[in-house]
């Protein structure tokens, strides 16, 4: 007798609801039998699963694992599907390269405005209320 589970238990397992499940089912990443009402999830599906929540902390989309998923049922060949599986590795590496240096531009350009900010704040009178700390504001943004 094969191993079954429930999508508690699934959802327990992985961490997830059941509402994500019934999600992942809908998308074609998971295709439980059915016993009256009940799903029931083979080990080809929670090894799915299991994949597919990697994947998504990969941050591949689940058109992408789909896809990938497709390929694996449609190919006997192990060496597409490592392939394709590396091809989206590599894209979704260069992406998230780009979003470091990205991200690394924009906090240098909070920290020089945060500079900019505590020298006119060093420097400001004690009567801050007068319209000149609004313009001081204006011209460190703008710099």
């Amino acid at each position: 007798m094969t191993a079954t589970y429930t999508i508690t238990a699934l959802a327990r397992e992985f961490g997830v609801t059941t509402r994500t499940i019934r999600h992942y089912e809908d998308q074609g990443l998971l295709n439980p039998a059915r016993q009256g009402l009940n799903r029931v999830f083979s080990g080809r599906d929670r090894v799915r699963l299991k994949l597919a929540l990697r994947g998504k902390r990969l941050g591949f989309t689940l058109q992408e694992i789909k896809e990938l998923f497709d390929l694996y049922d449609s190919s006997k060949d192990q060496r597409d599907q490592l392939s394709a599986f590396l091809l989206r590795l590599e894209k979704r590496k260069a992406l998230l390269e780009q979003q470091r240096e990205d991200i690394d531009v924009m906090l240098r350009e909070v920290e020089f405005f945060a500079m900019q900010s505590r020298r006119l704040l060093a420097q400001a009178p004690i009567d801050d209320a007068k319209a000149g700390v609004l313009d001081a504001h204006v011209n460190v943004i703008g710099s």
